[in-house]
């Protein structure tokens, strides 16, 4: 039986592999679509746009935004992660707005020593209040080749994706009083930065700066599916009236994505074999009872 199952999560594994060669459609251009916010050239984009890199050193970090804001999205990019000893580092790609009561939508990558895996910390913002951690190893190298990392918002669930298996889903429970990011525009950012004191178990291994600079590299952004937020118009809005075409329709079926039942296995199978921290199950840290969309 053992035998079995081992082999039939090699199969599955394969066939997602197979089909993370399908999830990016046309890309973007990083000199089009971003602009670099701090780092003193250590962020480059190179290749005509195609290609953008972060680095961090012990004097700095660097990171870039969108220049678009999103209210809603299906949002892709690939990233290849730091290489060898990437102890104290993170690699941060997120959704945010602004603002004291802020909603965020996370992917942090928590570097470690050669030979370890690296941590997916994923985290969920609404109105200021996240606490929302859920963290995960990897089933490949990610800092050998690019894979991409895609987040799913619309205005029933936010779906955490990788080379297009999902490995989250927060759903929307405003009806059990739990906030939901749907009102703010959020941009998207990302950054590589020094966080020894946390970052690898827990800030007992310190970043080894003698190998500095650190590296982390961006290909492929694909928002062709997100709605453009501008001084409050969404550039969803004119598909969605009656007068709209079917195709453009059609491009918006993602408004209402769900988890069909192969995705829906697919979770399961990476909760299960692969998910290191899930904040709904931590009693100890929630001793007054789990938060209220740990319930349902």
């Amino acid at each position: 039986m053992a035998s079995f199952k081992s082999s039939l999560s090699f199969i599955l594994l394969i066939a997602l592999l197979a089909a993370s060669s399908l999830v990016v459609a046309s890309a973007g251009n990083f000199n089009q679509d971003f602009q670099i916010t701090w780092g003193d050239g250590r962020a480059k984009i190179l290749n005509n746009g195609e290609l953008l890199t972060l680095s961090l050193d012990k004097a700095s970090g660097s990171g870039f935004q969108s220049k678009n804001e999103y209210l809603f999205g299906k949002i892709d990019m690939q990233l290849k992660l730091v290489p060898g000893n990437s102890a104290g580092t993170v690699t941060a790609y997120y959704l945010s707005s602004k603002g004291s009561t802020w909603d965020e939508i996370d992917f942090e990558f928590l570097g470690n020593l050669s030979g370890d895996p690296y941590i997916l910390h994923t985290n969920v913002f609404s109105q200021g209040k996240g606490n929302r951690e859920q963290q995960f190893y990897l089933w490949f190298d990610p800092t050998a080749d690019f894979h991409t990392y895609s987040i799913l918002w619309n205005p029933q669930r936010i779906v955490f994706s990788v080379d297009g298996t999902p490995i989250r889903e927060f759903k929307n429970q405003e009806s059990n009083g739990v906030p939901f990011p749907k009102n703010q525009p959020m941009r998207i950012y990302s950054s590589l930065w020094n966080a020894d004191d946390w970052a690898t178990r827990g800030g007992l291994i310190k970043t080894d700066w003698s190998i500095a600079p650190f590296t982390a590299s961006y290909r492929n952004f694909n928002a062709n599916n997100a709605c453009v937020s501008s001084n409050g118009v969404s550039s969803c809005s004119s598909s969605s009236s009656p007068n709209s075409s079917s195709s453009a329709s059609t491009s918006n079926a993602w408004l209402s994505e769900e988890l069909d039942l192969t995705r829906q296995e697919r979770l399961r199978w990476v909760q299960k074999n692969y998910m290191i921290y899930n904040y709904c199950t931590d009693t100890k840290r929630f001793p007054q009872g789990l938060p209220t969309e740990c319930k349902s």
